[in-house]
């Protein structure tokens, strides 16, 4: 018979796709822009109207630019081949109207820049910050059921996303200023020549339109194959060990591959796009910046402008064609952000479900107290049936059951991760531990892994990992409570990591402990020195220990026999290998394997 291991909760995985939810409420391409504009503004208002303020003061300064080029050909460089020289009035007139406007044209920018920087990085994070904070707030149950790669590419690689369309967003907001009085400049300057030179902007315009129709699909199809590459790297390196152990890493490699060759195709289509549209957009300017020149110089012969006026119309035409490139690559940015936006909000649109652990009252007598409890997975099978169990303060209670019986679901439940389809949970303690078969390290200091960042006292912190039996590895390896541990703790062996998992819900100040084969790894002697170290605590902690040593079943004050999700049996060690077949043959097959693993290690 092969070794027990413990059951565990199956669930549909389900994976959130751009056909969930749509962007926005509105289907229309525009409203949805707008939607998505003034949602990343009002994160932080104040910073983003700051840079529009900036960028308003550059608009002007720029357009009074090209007076101070008009001033610097028709006051300063004809007088000087006409006459030979200029006054100094003229010229420290002209040199201090072009010095101020160009100060206040850097002022401009720079308080552009700045805050415009700040607010995309500011809403980045607090966008970061909102979905961590929702994913948090939701039930183990929901996490269940969704790809943990996936989940990562919304809260990082989505949100980055989303608050991009801000960089461009103040600059762009300025255009409007830009055209207004640079229009009007313009047509004072010359009525027809302004009139021909603002036929570029129906045509920029046109281009967005039709750009904005076609790329909208590929950088959405993208942003889901980025998410689907995130789950698949994420499971691959979890189960690197089993892709090595079976010589699977060629097709584990192909199965990557071919998610890859997705999202670069995506991609490839996307940015063909972008590059074809970015073209056109800086190749329109300059054509009718050719054909301006052409048609003023006409304009000039026929006395109807100066060149002065001819030379600030074209300078004035060509700073005013940059902000219009803004504008097309805020247009170029905004489906990147939209796909992110979309992708950010299926998250933050799921409803927070409702905690298991809000269920569980309080009980003034028992530690545990569990009447008529069913519990199912996601999938509707039920793995727990009308539970009945009574466990007082102080006691250890061994859990027995063959794989699928529903030890961990009975854990869990108790912990608070599983609801209950029926029945009530009364609990004499909200201090609960629950200690996982696979420890889990992070790749944080000793001290860290055992206080999770919480105030805990050195007292407090030494004899936990004394009761754990670990102060004599942690002592022996020369390491402080502040050594770095490294990723999931992969210098130590597992029997190391299980007792430093036990040793930090002790510290934390756990007065139920819930240990699921969390001493599977530890030879019998330590193992039985631990559940001895916890027994010495008395009623300060109440233990039930999933176990499958017959060794470590005997130490328990009561043994819980489940077989299909039900309490077959109750009561000691001896008395159940006495009375109950069933659970006899269980143990001998526990025996059985135990002795088959001392003799393979011996070979």
């Amino acid at each position: 018979m092969a070794r027990h291991t413990t059951d565990r909760i199956s669930v549909p995985i389900r994976r959130m796709t751009s056909e969930t939810l749509p962007i926005a409420a509105s289907a229309n391409r525009f409203a949805r822009a707008k939607d998505l504009m003034w949602a990343m503004v009002s994160f932080h208002k104040g910073y983003f109207f700051i840079a529009v303020g900036g960028a308003a003061v550059f608009a002007v300064a720029t357009v009074l630019s090209s007076y101070g080029v008009q001033l610097l050909i028709d006051d300063v460089i004809l007088p000087t081949f006409d006459t030979g020289g200029i006054t100094f009035d003229t010229w420290a007139r002209v040199s201090a109207v072009v010095v101020v406007i160009g100060l206040v044209r850097a002022v401009g920018v720079v308080v552009r820049r700045t805050y415009a920087g700040v607010a995309n990085q500011s809403t980045a994070k607090t966008v970061a910050d909102n979905t961590l904070s929702h994913l948090m707030r939701q039930p183990a149950a929901w996490h269940r059921q969704r790809m943990t790669g996936d989940i990562a590419a919304r809260a990082g690689v989505d949100t980055d996303a989303a608050a991009t369309i801000l960089g461009p967003m103040p600059f762009a907001s300025s255009v409007v200023v830009l055209l207004i009085v640079s229009g009007v400049w313009l047509i004072v300057t010359d009525v027809w020549l302004g009139l021909f030179a603002f036929t570029v902007f129906p045509l920029m315009l046109v281009m967005n339109i039709l750009y904005q129709r076609k790329v909208d699909y590929h950088y959405q199809v993208a942003q889901d194959e980025l998410g689907a590459l995130s789950e698949a790297a994420h499971e691959s390196f979890d189960g690197v060990l089993v892709v090595k152990a079976f010589g699977a890493e060629d097709r584990e490699t192909e199965r990557l591959a071919v998610i890859s060759r997705r999202l670069r195709k995506a991609r490839t289509n996307a940015i063909t796009l972008r590059s074809t549209f970015e073209s056109l957009i800086d190749a329109a300017p300059s054509l009718v910046n050719v054909a301006i020149i052409g048609f003023g110089a006409t304009r000039v012969r026929d006395g109807a402008m100066t060149v002065g006026e001819l030379s600030a119309f074209v300078f004035l035409f060509t700073l005013v064609s940059l902000p219009l490139r803004i504008v097309s690559y805020l247009f170029s940015e905004l489906p990147h952000s939209a796909s992110g936006w979309a992708r950010v909000q299926q998250v933050l649109n799921e409803p927070l479900q409702r905690a298991p652990r809000a269920a569980i009252l309080p009980s003034d007598d028992a530690m545990v107290d569990l009447r008529n409890v069913s519990a199912a997975h996601v999938d509707g099978a039920f793995a727990l049936r009308d539970v009945t169990l009574t466990v007082h303060r102080g006691r250890t209670v061994a859990i027995v059951g063959a794989t699928g019986s529903g030890k961990t679901t009975l854990l869990h439940l108790i912990a608070g991760l599983v609801g209950a389809k029926s029945g009530t949970i009364r609990l004499g303690t909200t201090r609960v531990g629950l200690v996982f078969q696979e420890a889990f390290l992070f790749a944080e200091s000793l001290r860290y892994n055992l206080t999770l960042g919480a105030d805990v006292a050195q007292d407090a912190i030494n004899r936990a990992l004394e009761i754990a039996a670990a102060d004599g590895f942690v002592r022996d390896l020369g390491v402080s409570l502040d050594t770095e541990l490294g990723e999931r703790g992969v210098s130590l062996s597992g029997g190391q990591r299980q007792r430093l998992a036990l040793a930090r819900a002790l510290a934390m100040g756990s007065e139920l402990l819930l240990l699921d084969d969390t001493t599977s790894a530890l030879d019998p002697s330590t193992e039985a020195a631990v559940l001895t170290n916890l027994r010495l605590l008395g009623d300060s902690v109440t233990t039930l220990v999933v176990a499958s040593r017959p060794s470590t079943i005997a130490l328990a004050d009561t043994v819980i026999f489940m077989a299909e999700g039900n309490i077959a049996a109750a009561g000691t060690h001896e008395v159940l290998l006495r009375a109950n077949d069933a659970y006899r043959t269980l143990i001998s097959a526990f025996e059985h394997d135990r002795h088959d693993g001392e003799n393979s290690a011996d070979r």
